[in-house]
């Protein structure tokens, strides 16, 4: 069976066939032939078959749609002799419908692109030798070979090797990417150079790029708020116009001119219908999703989509997103002057701790000769009534000795560190005190560790690139105020809200969402509730925790925070479009109704004017396909 498209375009064909026929067979007042005649049918059910049978199966069902007004203007016009008019109104509105669907199709484009990223096969380590296997056949966990201009097939570690990656066609970052052992990658990025030895993390099936394409369809059945008021509109407005039509009929039966007022019925009938209105916004919201998809950038719902149009002040969470989320340490403050025996004592405590500040001390560690490899041995064997203390820091024996490690306050009792602990914290670092301790208290401060969490070199860039837009920023974090202020003043942010726990940062973000649309852009599963409570959630990176993820509606493959005003200044300009788009739409409406009330416009020219605004809508809906 031939296309919508076709089946509309060959509608056209024929009903310009029988027109020209009309004229060549003579002129208004001679009957038109038998085989114009035929070529007006033939393009009246050619246009009709695309739509008719599906208005039939909704009225079945109970549902009124656009098409339902068509099919009775067409049935109606066929009855009072105007062959030509109903033929031109099937051609129409099935070119109109034909149109939406291609587009529909245009913007769906792109997700195909995004399969093909993935290659077919992939070299797999199984059985003791390199085998070429389907990509679908891949599991977490193996041993994949990428040569140089090979993309990743799925998503992994890198085991052996050093490269650089092409992930333009991922993320949308434009700059090559160095990866070196142990660095996560991507799937459908390109290896440029070396040969990589990767182990993977997800499966061939389900990894980033797929669940990506998952998203975005999901997306595209999710119709969004404006939608849903278009839907509304029409809901109400069909049985409104079939009314009203009902009514316009009975003037002509009570005045006795009842071919005129049923004409001019079937004009209302045609005039009032909502189309226009019915697609004004879907095809907006899907040709602005699916460049956005292009970018590096998953939405999960249209609605999700608007709502990114609207944010006018985005709260960044400040570890993992604002900074690199890998603390280093920067100042060992030592009270007898062993630096390096100070951040022996805390590695040895801290080791098995996820804790990003217990990484940070075990990196310094292993610069001044600590084992990495053999740290847990070590430990096992010198560190004994290891007791943590949740938000405070830990304490053990370390060959005879009581170590404590953390907060300051709960360390240090006799104050005596206090004023360097808060000099470092005015620089933006977070400190670890370390000391030797009794039953009793503190006997001997050992000394302070001073770790930052190194911004993002782009961060301030972003901030800036905000502000430009008239977007406001405000910073949400559960470190202290201190620290805090140093990390905003760097990168520009004024408003800072610091020591919050997740259940703060959550209703935080709910008090800035009722006074203004507010973004959150977070990266960690403490972010996942303000996240969820967030006019938008925004997820950055694809290696986020996957609360992270989960409870966001926006994610952005890449972690370069400069991708996010370009993100809000498209979905601003879609949401224009689709405003755009409405008031078109209800004009038409608005226009073409007292027009034919009146008996201004006759039915041809109403199809016309109509079915020529539903493609000037569909165009410029299109237009949010371009980033």
């Amino acid at each position: 069976m031939p296309s919508e498209l076709n089946r509309a375009i060959t509608s056209g064909v024929l009903l310009l066939a029988g027109w020209l026929t009309c004229l060549i067979v003579g002129d208004a007042s001679t009957p038109p032939s038998w085989a114009a005649h035929a070529l007006l049918w033939a393009a009246l059910i050619c246009g009709a078959s695309t739509f008719v049978p599906g208005a039939l199966t909704r009225l079945g069902r109970g549902r009124l749609g656009v098409g339902l007004l068509m099919t009775i203007a067409a049935v109606g016009a066929v009855c009072l002799g105007y062959v030509l008019e109903a033929a031109a109104l099937a051609f129409l509105y099935s070119m109109a419908e034909a149109l939406e669907d291609r587009a529909i199709d245009h913007a769906e484009d792109g997700l195909g692109a995004l399969l093909s990223l993935i290659p077919r096969t992939a070299q797999v380590r199984r059985d003791g030798r390199w085998q070429s296997l389907k990509v679908t056949d891949v599991k977490a966990g193996d041993l994949l070979m990428v040569a140089a201009g090979e993309r990743i097939p799925t998503d992994g570690h890198v085991r052996l090797g050093h490269s650089s990656l092409d992930v333009s066609a991922v993320t949308g970052e434009s700059l090559r990417v160095t990866v070196a052992p142990g660095e996560a990658v991507l799937a459908g990025c390109i290896n440029t150079t070396g040969v990589l030895q990767i182990e993977a993390t997800a499966s061939g099936r389900d990894n980033s790029l797929t669940r990506i394409v998952a998203l975005v369809q999901d997306a595209r059945i999710t119709q969004g708020r404006r939608a849903r008021l278009a839907d509304r509109i029409a809901a109400p407005l069909v049985p409104g116009v079939l009314m009203l039509a009902l009514g316009v009929a009975l003037i002509g039966a009570v005045n006795g001119d009842w071919s005129t007022w049923i004409e001019r019925a079937l004009v209302v009938l045609v005039a009032a219908s909502p189309c226009a209105l019915a697609i004004a916004v879907p095809v907006t919201v899907i040709s602005a999703i699916g460049a956005a998809t292009r970018g590096g950038m998953v939405i999960k719902s249209g609605a999700a989509f608007e709502r990114l149009g609207s944010v006018r002040r985005v709260a960044f969470d400040k570890t993992g997103t604002l900074t690199v989320g890998r603390p280093e340490v920067v100042v060992v403050v030592a009270a007898n002057g062993d630096e390096a025996e100070v951040v022996r004592l805390a590695a040895l405590l801290e080791v098995g701790s996820a804790h990003p500040l217990a990484r940070g001390i075990l990196h310094a560690a292993e610069d001044e000769g600590f084992d990495a490899e053999a740290r847990g041995e070590a430990a096992g064997e010198r560190v004994a009534d290891m007791t943590e203390v949740p938000g405070q820091g830990v304490s053990g024996m370390i060959d005879g000795r009581q170590v404590c490690v953390g907060n300051v306050d709960w360390v240090d009792r006799s104050a005596a560190m206090q004023q360097p602990a808060e000099e470092l914290a005015v620089r933006g670092m977070s400190v670890v005190a370390v000391a030797l301790a009794d039953a009793n208290g503190v006997q001997q401060m050992l000394g302070l560790i001073g770790l930052r969490d190194q911004v993002r070199p782009e961060a301030a860039e972003a901030v800036g690139m905000l502000s430009a837009q008239r977007v406001a920023s405000v910073m949400l974090t559960g470190d202290r105020v201190r620290t805090a202020d140093a990390i905003a003043a760097e990168v520009g942010i004024d408003h800072v809200q610091a020591e919050l726990l997740p259940v703060q940062k959550a209703d935080c973000v709910r008090r800035l969402s009722a006074e203004q649309p507010t973004a959150m852009i977070g990266d960690g599963i403490n972010d996942a509730p303000a996240l969820a409570t967030a006019t938008v959630g925004i997820a950055i990176g694809a290696h986020g925790s996957a609360a992270a993820i989960e409870s966001a509606e926006v994610t952005f493959v890449g972690d370069d925070l400069r991708l996010i005003p370009p993100a809000l200044q498209h979905a601003k300009r879609a949401r224009r479009i689709m405003t755009t788009n409405l008031v078109m739409a209800l004009c038409v409406i608005a226009g073409l109704m007292p027009l034919a009330l009146c008996g201004v416009l006759g039915l041809a020219q109403v199809v016309l004017i109509h079915e020529l605004a539903e493609v000037v809508i569909i165009a410029n809906g299109m237009r949010a396909a371009r980033r």
